[in-house]
């Protein structure tokens, strides 16, 4: 039984050290490199691992972003996907995530006209590292009008009709069984993402990627960028920084230990 996947992945700062520029409130560019969201990667090995499990159909790669967002589609490439897909317009800058699920939605929409196939089950993350709102992965089913679950820990089965899945849940774990079309969100816990081959990474260098703006995908303008997002960000700002602790001094454990709890009942917590 064939499956067509279709995996959303996202480019996102390889870095912790994202910085606010104070003059303009932007995230500041200077010195972040980028690559394929963490979680991100274990959506795009459990649809290779589908397509292991099930062959026949298609696997692809498909992210909405910047025009240095096809280096992620080039890795997805080299891991093994059979196709991937750039959704890249400055129409779609500021795009919040009401926006960039409905402009996903016509990307999947498109996938499905030009290959003349239908797209059987989209995957994606629980969430990405920078947002980490989790709410594309949902927000997508309901532009496409599929079932949906989140926190997906394992594909049990899929037959014609349904997939049954584990979700992990915070007292234990969930087995659902959904109608097909469906879109899965999924955790870490569901495998362990390979490494591109160097079959792979040849491949990748010499793709063509297509690249679809807002008109090749049908995109209602009212629907996409900062004129469709439902949340307007008001200010941009880095968290403060974290006071000094305080330095416990002595000679010896007993002395040091001695300045603590005289400490701890000065600030009357003991």
């Amino acid at each position: 039984m064939p499956l067509n996947i279709v995996v959303c992945i996202k480019q996102t700062p390889a870095t912790g050290s994202v910085s606010i520029d104070p003059q303009t409130g932007d995230i500041s560019k200077e010195g972040i490199s980028y690559a394929i969201s963490p979680f991100d990667e274990y959506a795009l090995e459990e649809g290779l691992r589908l397509k292991e499990r099930f062959p026949g159909g298609a696997t692809l790669a498909l992210t909405m972003g910047a025009v240095r967002a096809e280096e992620i589609l080039r890795e997805a490439i080299a891991r093994g996907v059979d196709g991937v897909y750039h959704l890249c317009d400055e129409a779609f800058d500021g795009s919040d995530t009401f926006a960039t699920s409905y402009i996903l939605s016509q990307g999947i929409r498109k996938i499905e006209e030009e290959r003349k196939i239908k797209i059987d089950l989209v995957i994606c993350a629980k969430q990405t590292n920078d947002g980490d709102t989790g709410q594309v992965g949902p927000g997508l089913a309901a532009w496409l009008d599929w079932p949906n679950t989140a926190y997906v820990k394992k594909v049990e089965q899929v037959t014609d009709t349904l997939l049954r899945v584990h979700r992990m849940m915070e007292d234990g774990t969930d087995i659902l069984e959904i109608q097909r079309p469906a879109l899965i969100s999924v955790v870490k816990e569901i495998n362990e993402p390979r490494l591109p081959s160097l079959k792979g990474k040849m491949a990748a260098k010499k793709a063509v990627i297509p690249r679809w703006g807002a008109s090749d995908i049908k995109a209602d303008p009212a629907l996409i960028g900062l004129k469709g997002s439902l949340v307007e960000i008001a200010k941009r700002q880095s968290p403060p920084k974290r006071a000094g602790g305080l330095k416990i001094g002595g000679a010896t454990i007993e002395e040091k230990a001695k300045i603590f709890v005289d400490k701890l009942r000065e600030l009357k917590l003991l």
